[in-house]
């Protein structure tokens, strides 16, 4: 059972949901990768790694949106997040994107994020998007670019030091 509001968005090969308790070690595993989750934002320990994944919960309430949870249609496993994310000292709303171990190249990330970004445009109303991303994060700003961002400024963000904004094309341009 879902612990948000969040919809039930599709793809062809993916389920973007609600974060449920079963996803939690998923999303704790992920985050206490030190290498794999530097770029997002490695939690140093398992309370922390939890917090995270309660602090996306309450990101749905406060917000209206969040980090989906990735689900493989054909398997139903937990295969990321993509989604939303604007919390307190943010920027403005971006959308983000993790693969978890084993989902790596797949063209999951891409599939998850640009049905993400719709849903924003079309049933939230935005017309921007950002995508905060760590300088040293190449694959991530190549899926950036994928996604028709372009680089727009450094800034110094409160929880990662140094980040790139990236800006998406704006609801108009992706009709």
């Amino acid at each position: 059972m879902s612990l948000t509001q969040a919809p039930r968005l599709e793809t062809e090969r993916l389920i973007l949901r609600g974060p449920e308790k079963r996803d939690a070690e998923a999303v704790i595993a992920f985050l206490l990768d030190q290498e794999r989750a530097a770029g997002f934002g490695a939690s140093p320990t398992r309370g922390d790694a939890w917090r995270w994944f309660s602090l996306n919960v309450g990101h749905w309430h406060w917000h209206g949106y969040g980090y989906f949870v990735i689900e493989m249609k054909e398997t139903g496993e937990a295969a990321g997040i993509s989604g939303i994310w604007n919390p307190e000292s943010w920027p403005e709303p971006e959308v983000g994107w993790v693969v978890f171990e084993g989902y790596e190249g797949k063209g999951i990330a891409y599939e998850a994020a640009q049905r993400a970004r719709r849903w924003a445009y079309e049933d939230l109303g935005f017309t921007t998007l950002t995508s905060n991303i760590v300088p040293s994060n190449e694959r991530s700003k190549a899926l950036a670019r994928r996604l028709g961002a372009a680089y727009e400024r450094t800034y110094h963000n409160e929880n990662m030091g140094e980040d790139e904004l990236w800006r998406h094309p704006g609801p108009e341009a992706l009709a």
